[in-house]
This record gives C-alpha cells, structure tokens and sequence, in this order.
C-alpha cells in the first residue's frame, strides 16, 4: 500500500486542500480559449502582494508572547512568577516578575522594530508601478494589483515584478539578458529565450491579440527548473503545442539588462513567487555548546528540586517539637491546625522553589544571544578576509554557530572552485591520439599564437585532417556558451580578431574550450535565429542549424546537441566525462584516447570527451518526435528525456579528449596543512576523475610523497572483493601504525627541533610547545621514517556498496570497517562522487561513534546537500554561481580565508562562550548557595537573605555588563600566534571547556566561595558587634544589627568577588573593559547608598534604610571583606599556578614563552618582526653595499636559521651568539607546525 499517498492525501484534506491540483492553467490576458477546446475555469490566485513580516498591528503582542514563552527558559520563569502571586512566598513577585519582563520586552522591542522595517520595505515593492497590457495599451497599475494571466511589459534595468513566461522582446532574436544576483548572487548575466511561437509579437497590440493558455506545476521554490507547456490557439488551425521550461521563465527578483523591453505573462504572484518561497529559513542547527548549556541547566535544575525538597523536609523536623512549631509570639489558629498536612508541605515546597529559584539563570540566554549576534560583526568586519578582486567579504548567514567554528573535526572541500580557482585555461587536445598543443615552448617560456599549432604527433593523411577539423567544429559547436557584442555589456574581453566581445555561461570549462578553439583558428560567432556560426581558419563563415540542444545534467554527465550542416547533414556532438563518453562509443581510437586521457589527469588536468553521430532524417525524425513528447510531459519530464537522452546518445564515433587546467588558489596548500595541524581531518569530495583529483591532493598537500596511498575503487573490487580489500586494508594500517601513538600527520607526533648546541633558549622555546625538554629538542631530528603517513581513495562505486545494506536489512558492517580505516588516515579522497553522496559521506562521519563535528565548505550548487547535512556549512563566493553561499551558515571569499575562520574566530568564539556559561553558572551557585544555609540559622522559615531589590538586580544590572564585554573582546592569546600556531586549536577540542569535569569544577568552586561569604560574615557577626563609631561591643548588643546587615556584607562580598573572578580570567585588558568592570562596582556602590536612603532620603520608609552605610562605617565589616574576597579567590588563583607549571596547555606554554620574549627585547616571535637590538649580515649583501650594515629598525627579516659559512648574526639574548661568525656544521630548526619559517 502506497503509505506516502495517502498521507498526502490526508495532509491536503486536513489543510482544505481536497481540490488540490498538480498543475494550474494561466489564461493570458484573462482570454477565453476557443469553443470546442479547454473548458474555461476561473481559478482564484493570490495577488501580487509580498509579506516579508511576521506580525500586524493586532497580533503582536500575543503572537511574540506565544512564540517567546516557548522557550523553556522563560516558560519556567513565568510558572515561577505565578507561583509567587498566588501562594505566599517568601520574596515578592516583583523579584522573578521584573527580570523576567525586562527579558520579554527588550526581546519584544527588539523583533517589533524589525518586522516594523519589513513592513516598511514590503509597503515600498507593493505599491511600486508596473506597466501592463490592456486592450490594447500599456497601463500603469501598483504591483500589489497584479493578477496571475497579466501580460507585463518589463523595460530595460527594471526589476520583473512577478514570475513570468517570456513571451517576445524587442531583440529580433527573441532573447533578453537577465542579473538574478538578488536571487542567487550570480553577477554574470544571462540569456533567456522567448517562446518559439510568440517572439514576434513586438507591440502592444499584437501582443494583446494572443490567445493562449498555459500549463505549468503549481509553485515550488526550486530557481532552477520549471516544467510547464504553452498551448497557442488559431481559428483555423489546431492549438500548437510548445514546452516550457526554466530558459523561458523570468524570476521576480531579477532584473533585466542590456535589451530595451520585454513582454510576459505572469504565473505566479506574490507568495507564491520562487523568491518568496526560498524566504523560508534552512533547518535550525544546534551547536555542541547550546547542548551543553541544556545538560547544564537540567543538572541544576535537578539541583533546585533538591535543594526545596531538603530543606521543606527539614522545616517539617524542625517543626515535630511544638515550642518550635508555635512559639510563644506566633500562635497557630484554628484553620492553621486544620489545615491539609500535604497541601501545607506542597505549598512550602513551592515557596522554597521560588527562594532558591536564581540558581537558574534566565538572562544568560538574552546574554547568549547578544553575545552571538554581536560577536558574529567581527567576521563581517574582518578586513584581511575581504577579497578585491570580488570585491565582497565574509557573510554571516548565522550567529548560532559562532562557536561551533572552534570545534571542527573534519573538514569536507569541493575540488573544483574551492581548492581551486575554477578559472579554466586550455592546455590541449588530444585527435584520435594526436596531441595538438596551443603553443610552442622556447627557452621555458610560452608563446601563444592564433592559428599556429604544435603537433607533437603529427597526422598524416587526409582522413586525419578531415578529423581534425571535425573536432574542431564539435568544440565549437557543442555548448551553451552565449556571445555578448561590444554595445551590449559593460565587461568586455578583447579578442584578437580585433572585435571585442565576451563570451558568457554558467560552466568555466565551456567558456574556456571555445576561448580555445577560437586560438586555434576556429571562431564560434554567435547563434542567430536558430544558426550557429562560426569562422574558420580560412576566414569563412560556417553556419549550422540548431535542432535540439541534450543539456548537461550531474546525473548524466555529458551533453549533446543536433545540428544540421548547409549540406543537409545531420549530427550529433557530444562531450562528457570519460566514464559517461567511453562505455558509449563503438568507433575510433579509444585505446590510444584513453591513455592521453589518464595521463593529463595524472598531471592534475581537466579532461572532456568529443564524440559525434552521423543521424539520418528518418532517425532525427523519431529523436525529434520522443524529445518533444518528453518535453510537453508536466509529470516526470525529468525522468523522461532522461531516458529519451540515454536512446539518443549510443553507438558514438570517438573524436579525442580535452584538457584544461584549473589553477589552484591562492595559499589553499597552506590553509589545508594549518588545518590538519590544528587536528582536523580533511576529505576531499569532488565529481572529478581519480587521477585529476590525486594530482590536485598532492599539490595542496593533502598527500605528500611520503603518504601511503591505499585505493577502494571499482577496478580492485573487480579483482577482489569488497569484504576482502576492506579487511586487508585495516589489517594493514593496524599492524603498521599500532606501535605508533600517533592520530594523523596533522601533528600529533609534535614538533622536532634540532638546533646548534648552544642555542639554549631556542631549544626551550620549541620544547616547551610540544611538551619536550630542551635536551630532548636539541638532540631530536626529524625523519620521515619515523611515522607511517596514510591516504585513502575511493570512488563513487565503491561507495555505494559500503553504504548498500545487507540483505537482511540490517547496516553493513562495512560502514564500520570503512570509518575504522579512514580514522587513521590523515587524508582522504573521494572521487566521482554524485551531490546526494557528498551528503551521505558527511552523515556517515557524523552519525559514527565518537560524533565529530564536521564542516562542510564549497562553491556550486552539487555542494549544497553537503553543506546542508555537516555541523557548519560553508559557501565559497565562487563562479559557480550562489546556490552554496545561499544555503550556508557562512560564506568567505576565498578558501584560505577558512583558516582564520576557524582558528582565530573559531577559536575566540568557543573560548569566549565557553567561559560565559560556566561564570553564569558559577556566580549563580555563589548568589543562591548562601541563601540555603541561611535556613538552617532562620528555622526554615524561608526568609530571603538578600534584599528584593539585590535579588532583582544581581543578574541584570550589577553582574551583566562585564561578562558580555569579556565575551566579545576577550584575547587570551594574540590572532597572530593563533594563526601561526594551528597546534592551539586542538587546547579546545571535543568541547574541552565544557565537558563534565569543567563544570564539577565550576560548581563546586562555587559552593566554596559562597561557603566563605555566608561563615565568613557569620563569624564576623558572631563575634563581635559593629557601631557606627568601629567600636567592638560585647554580644549582649547584637540586637541593634539584623538580618539586611549581614546579607547586604555577603551581597557585598559576592559582588566584589565575582567581578574580581573575571577580571583575573581577563588577559585582554582595554578602556571599554576597564570602565564597564570597574563602573559595574562602582554602579553597586552608588546604588545601595541610594537604596539606602543616603542619596535619596524618601526612601527612608523601606527596611534598607541605612543599612549599607552602617555597615561600611565599621573597621570589621572592611577588613572582612577584603579578607573574605581574598580567601574566596585564592584556591581557584592556587588550581591555576599549579596547573600551568604541572600540566601546561600549549596556549599556556606559548603564553609564557611569549612572554619571556617580550622580557627578552624581541617584539613579536614573528618573520615579519625583525629582533629588536639585533644585526644581521650576509655574504650577499655585503658585496652589494661593503660600507654598510643592516641595523634595526632596517634590517632585513630573519627568514631562516640555516647560516652558511659567511653569515653572522648578532643578538645575544636570542640565539646565544656575541658577533662571531656562526661556525659552518651550525644546525637547522625544522618546525613542521608552523606555515611560515621562524627564526
């Protein structure tokens, strides 16, 4: 039974969709068809009318309540709040109530005014004018008017105000150029086309005279396809029948260019727009820290619960003995006595509840949040990522996962665009195993030329000629490249004909080809009314009629179109990837094209297949008739022109292969090896062919010479089985690399230094960072022998068979052995691989048993599903086009701008986060933690130790400031040293700040400081007694002082020393974090006196009355706070000092190290920072310039340490040395864990 249809039945019939329809009919101009054709139905569309706002002006306040008070958080504090109102509990209302309506109303505020500006902008595009076909004549009306069947006439830079069919334009060609850069990013502009049978209604009126209907599938938020058809009705003849697709469908959103007017009819209007439907929002992803901080919150949750269990069971003990149950000044009446026993004991639960309540912190949420979204504005604002030649920078499409950048594991990259440039230049092409070459090579160097070609192998006959020629024009005419004219855009490229044009399309490689072709002597022209022209070497225009274009598609692979010559021959060109071309071809030299073929992708080449087919008109005829009937089909058009394509392109006669070379980027070698070394592993997933793939690995230094390569592709499975090959391979990698306390080569074996023998404070420094002692570092070498260094390849195949489930149902344990094998690998590949199983290998690595957080980062629309499925998603600013930047979390321009991303930000981010939660918690346990032993001295009669106004302010006004500004500015270590230290990374991995035994430590340094604040002013008050003159009184007078007294000194006490806690945890200090850590005690300080009536005498009334300046005006209160400020401070200063000399992290060493240099005169351990005080002088320059030397602040940048023979440097304090000449055996400094050499 089809489950899947009766739910979607069952879902339409709940929702009023039972007349739901796959597909609607659009009337144009609102015409009746014809009698005797379709029925005429009126259908009810929306109107053009966009809305971007969540809210009006009636629902706000209860909608934002409803959508606020889901969060738990708030939800619990508002069954609190009730709780107080309707019970009688020890503090008032007003002390959950005022937090609680501070945090909904800054919240309410802050979505108010931002549906207010969408709002305002939705008012702007509604009421903006469109110009529409009436009778006849253009009439202007507002866009929020327009209807579905509109004929809208688009003029030249206006924006399309609805989604429209093209139907003509003022071009004879029947084209137009659009930018959709509002809706997918693309710059580039592209060509639509109008509907064969309508491009040449030019005026109003004619256009106004069209009788006809469309069919099309009801709206779907995908940009990139449409499948509809056009039926167009004639008095004397039978409706034609056109298909329609994404080529004849114009966006609201885009905007047209370079073409004077365009007509169309509208289809879908407003919401029901494709760039409405793509407003909604992706999936929410939750970082590993918001997990935590849930766990956190239900543990003290669980704390709370405990805490008014004991003490309510206590109160009743307490209670058993009936002079404590009803003293002498409190007796019980009758309805006291009678009252419910369980009812009672509830109802104290309840209020011991609300008493310990604040262990609960609700604005560290609203903190949570102000610190993401604010935090998030040092990526946009981060200029080193900012890229001029796009002239964009770093886009933040999410501030959730801030932190989750400092957390990454594994690291999945596209190839092409990503890691490299996707900037395609023509190297050669390969004829029936001839090799042709676009230049000749003299002295190194190259020298293009238009028509001169190099043939390494030569051909010899005629045939071979006629071949070469065909391969030409194939390339010339087997694409989708558009040819845009001098008068028709602003970015020209200048061609050497002299004729300046460029060529545009959605593929680099196309565009490339042609470029390349066009050098070999063969010019594609441009394709007009249906002919493609193009200029051969003998100067002469060729023209060829287009029959029917085969577009490309991931699946397939290839491409193909049908043209017919001048001499009424019919062909079919195709071109593809190897594995798609190869399989189908029955004729030429497949043997010898092949071997070209894996040599150019050995050599890291792009390689393309040409193949063609002689068609005669009785087979065109039935390709014609199966095309047409698959492309009027609006269910499974997809599926059908597959299979009609799969017919079509067999029994091919191979031509040759191409190759292009796609440049790596800039430093993607460098960011790929900062990366491993900060421990993430890298995978790269790529379409491309193995050997292209290996070669790009190899250069951004994924693999290394020295890696074991292993291979899981389809041709040793077919020599071996999978279980087999599997088995091997862990075998082997076990037996080599068990001895080996090793994780991958991204650092974990260290860093070894070997340097001279005196160089002792060299020796200390890079000792020091991976854990060695200087004895150790000086006599250690580096030696690749030293480790096992692993690479795995695997193809597509052969993946779908480790993901394939067993025959009982149940998962393969291949999966099992397949993550076993890659987790000791330092890199892995994989290679022709379809979009949807990017996805599945990031929900493989994700879904395995040590659950690593995985990042995935591309540039093209087959990145998406990947992107979507990791951790974090990256999109690359790329060329091929915006689907990946759209859908990510966030976008940089450049794939070397992923280093800074994750081990500066990254790393500040989860640093900084980390420690907001945890001091949350903490000062948290320090403010309620004495408000439970407070009732064991007050008989568990749930009195407040605090005042009202303490307890409302602490967490909003007296505690907030400093630690929001902590989480935002804090730099425990500086960005360069993070950036040339990727070791640093790995101090924060697997959530290290928030794991279990980081919070027990947390809480229980808590537990300790309030137990000094609470004993510590109990023993003060217990002993003596304070006037207001310091005096000590005997404690027959201990009744002139009370209960605010002693819990404004422990208030006092835990503000002090909260702050101070903090202050100690900063190492980036700057006038904004001195005036708001110091001005929130100072804020504290004024307040009291004005709460206690010092300042504001009409608050004389209230029980705080001079309560704060009593206490100061006492010698005991001063020295007990300073002294108890001290105590509560020492042991967590104690743990620190100990660890750091015990068990030192890497940012602690290299803090120290840091440190003693800048003790030491030099400025930065940096190349880019020369020694301060220092001299250095080589064989070089000195025969240059003989009089002079190099002295700082002009001297030359230390950028090595290996000194020949005649060189010398000066710098005692750094290297040991008093001026003499470095002897000739001087060592080296190898240090693998650096990206750039020091000193």
């Amino acid at each position: 039974m089809d489950w899947s249809g009766l739910w979607s039945t069952i879902r339409r019939w709940c929702v009023g969709e039972e007349n739901w329809v796959d597909s609607r009919t659009v009337y144009i101009g609102h015409r009746e068809p014809p009698p005797g054709t379709d029925a005429y139905i009126v259908q009810k569309y929306p109107d053009n009318r966009i809305v971007s706002s969540k809210y009006t002006f009636w629902n706000f306040i209860p909608k934002n309540l409803f959508e606020q008070f889901r969060r738990i958080a708030n939800f619990y504090f508002l069954i609190i709040f009730l709780v107080q109102l309707i019970i009688d509990t020890p503090t008032s209302p007003v002390t959950s109530g005022l937090p609680l309506f501070f945090v909904i109303t800054v919240t309410a505020i802050k979505q108010g005014y931002e549906d207010w500006l969408r709002h305002k902008a939705d008012n702007a595009v509604n009421k903006c004018p469109v110009h529409v076909i009436q009778d006849g004549k253009v009439v202007q009306k507002q866009s929020r008017k327009l209807q579905v069947g509109d004929i809208v006439m688009t003029r030249e830079n206006e924006t399309f105000p609805c989604d429209m069919v093209f139907l003509s334009s003022s071009s004879d060609d029947g084209t137009c150029f659009v930018t959709t850069a509002s809706l997918d990013g693309e710059s580039s502009t592209k060509t639509y086309q109008a509907v064969q049978d309508t491009k040449a209604l030019r005026t109003e009126a004619e256009v106004d005279t069209l009788n006809a209907t469309i069919e099309c599938e009801q709206p779907q938020p995908d940009l990139y396809n449409f499948v509809g058809r056009i039926n167009i009705y004639h008095e004397t003849e039978e409706p034609i029948a056109r298909p329609l697709g994404s080529e004849n469908v114009l966006l609201r959103g885009a905007t047209l260019k370079n073409t004077q007017s365009i007509y169309g009819v509208a289809i879908y209007t407003g919401m029901e727009t494709k760039m409405a439907l793509n407003y909604q929002s992706k999936s929410q992803k939750r970082s590993a820290v918001e997990k935590s901080m849930n766990m956190f919150l239900i543990v003290y949750l669980c704390i709370l619960i405990s805490k008014a269990l004991i003490t309510t069971v206590l109160k009743y003990l307490w209670q058993s003995d009936s002079v404590r149950d009803e003293p002498w000044f409190n007796i019980k009446t009758q309805a006291e006595r009678q009252r419910n026993k369980f009812l009672s004991s509830f109802t104290d639960f309840l209020a011991f509840m609300v008493l310990f309540n604040y262990i609960i912190p609700v604005s560290m949420y609203v903190t949570v949040e102000m610190q993401k979204f604010l935090g998030s504005y040092f990526i946009s604002w981060d200029e080193e990522m900012f890229d001029d030649e796009i002239c964009e920078g770093p886009i933040v499409n999410t501030s959730d996962l801030n932190e989750e950048l400092g957390q990454v594991e594994y690291v999945f990259t596209d190839k092409t665009g990503t890691l490299t440039e996707n900037n395609m230049e023509f190297i050669e092409c390969c004829i029936d195993g001839h090799v042709h070459v676009q230049h000749s090579i003299s002295n190194g160097q190259s020298f293009y030329s238009n028509a001169v070609i190099d043939f390494i192998d030569a051909p010899t006959g005629i045939a071979d000629q006629e071949r070469k020629e065909l391969f030409f024009r194939a390339l010339c005419l087997c694409h989708t490249v558009q040819v845009k004219r001098e008068d028709e855009n602003d970015y020209q490229k200048q061609h050497q004909d002299g004729r300046s044009s460029v060529y545009i399309s959605s593929s680099p490689d196309e565009i490339a080809l042609v470029e390349g072709v066009k050098r070999l002597g063969y010019t594609f022209l441009q394709v007009k009314d249906n002919f493609m022209e193009l200029e051969n070497p003998e100067a002469e225009i060729e023209r060829y009629e287009l029959l029917q274009i085969l577009n490309f598609d991931s699946v397939r692979r290839r491409m193909s179109v049908i043209v017919r010559s001048i001499t009424g021959e019919i062909i079919l060109f195709c071109k593809g990837a190897d594995l798609s071309i190869f399989p189908r071809v029955k004729a030429g030299k497949l043997d010898l094209v092949r071997q070209r073929v894996q040599q150019n992708a050995v050599e890291g080449l792009r390689t393309l297949c040409v193949a063609y087919k002689v068609l005669t008109s009785e087979e065109y005829d039935n390709v014609h008739t199966r095309l047409q009937n698959a492309k009027l089909a609006l269910q499974e058009r997809d599926r059908k022109l597959a299979e009609v394509y799969d017919l079509i392109e067999n029994d091919l006669d191979l031509l040759g292969a191409t190759a292009v070379e796609d440049r790596l980027q800039d430093k993607a070698a460098e960011t790929v090896e900062a990366l491993q070394k900060a421990g993430m592993k890298v995978w790269v997933l790529t379409g491309d062919k193995m050997e292209t793939a290996a070669a790009t690995c190899y250069a951004c230094k994924l693999f290394r010479r020295s890696t074991q390569l292993f291979e899981l592709t389809t041709k040793r499975i077919e020599e071996q089985s999978l279980h087999d090959v599997l088995f091997d391979l862990n075998r082997t990698i076990i037996r080599q690399s068990g001895s080996l306390p090793r994780d991958t080569y991204s650092g974990e074996y260290g860093t070894f230094v070997k340097v001279h023998r005196h160089s002792h404070f060299t020796d200390h420094f890079y000792a020091t960072i991976d854990g060695l002692s200087p004895r150790t570092a000086s006599e250690t070498r580096f030696s690749q022998h030293d480790f096992h260094d692993y690479g795995l390849i695997i193809d597509g195949t052969t993946l779908s068979l480790i993901m394939k489930p067993a025959e009982n149902g149940s998962s393969s344990n291949y999966k099992d052995l397949f993550l076993e094998i890659c987790h000791n690998c330092s890199g892995v590949l994989c290679c022709r691989m379809a979009p949807l199983q990017k996805a599945q290998i990031v929900k493989l690595i994700k879904s395995s048993k040590e659950h690593p957080i995985t990042l995935a980062i591309g540039d093209g629309a087959n990145d998406v599903s990947m992107i979507l499925e990791a951790h974090v998603g990256i999109g690359i600013l790329g060329k091929e086009g915006r689907q990946a930047a759209r859908n990510s979390d966030y976008c940089i321009p450049k794939f070397k701008h992923l280093k800074k991303l994750l081990l500066v930000h990254g790393h500040y981010y989860y640093i900084r986060i980390a420690q907001l939660v945890q001091y949350f918690f903490y000062k948290n346990v320090c403010f309620i933690f004495p408000q439970f032993l407070y009732q064991f001295f007050c008989g568990f009669s749930q009195q407040p130790l605090y005042d009202t106004a303490y307890l409302t302010l602490y967490n909003i006004s007296f505690t907030s400031l400093p630690i929001l500004l902590y989480s935002l500015m804090e730099q425990h270590i500086s960005i360069d040293a993070l950036r040339r230290n990727p070791l640093l990374y790995r101090d924060v991995a697997k959530n290290s700040l928030l794991c279990w035994k980081s919070f027990i430590y947390w809480t229980f340094l808590g537990v300790f400081d309030a137990v000094v604040f609470f004993f510590g002013a109990y023993f003060i008050f217990d002993n003596s007694t304070m006037t207001s003159n310091g005096q000590l009184m005997r404690a027959n007078l201990n009744m002139m002082f009370g209960n605010w007294t002693f819990g404004t000194l422990v208030f006092t006490v835990l503000v002090f020393t909260v702050t101070l806690k903090l202050a100690l945890d900063t190492h980036h200090w700057t006038w904004v974090n001195h005036f708001v850590m110091w001005g929130s005690l100072l804020f504290y300080i004024i307040f009291s006196f004005l709460w206690g009536g010092i300042i504001w005498p009409f608050l004389n009334y209230q029980r705080m009355y001079y309560v704060f300046m009593q206490m100061l005006s006492t010698g005991p209160a001063w020295l007990g706070i300073i002294l108890l400020i001290t105590i509560s401070l020492l042991p967590d200063v104690v743990k620190k000092v100990l660890c750091r000399q015990l068990w030192p992290t890497a940012t602690e060493k290299l803090q120290d190290i840091l440190r003693q240099i800048k003790k030491d005169h030099v400025s930065e351990f940096s190349p880019l920072a020369p020694p301060q005080s220092s001299t250095y002088t080589n064989n070089i320059y000195r025969r240059h310039q003989q009089t002079k030397s190099i002295s700082t602040p002009d001297s030359r940048k230390v950028t090595h340490t290996y000194w020949v023979e005649d060189d010398y440097c000066n710098n005692p304090s750094l290297f040991d040395c008093s001026g003499n000449h470095c002897p000739s055996d001087a060592r080296y400094i190898f240090v693998p864990s650096g990206l750039e050499t020091t000193v």
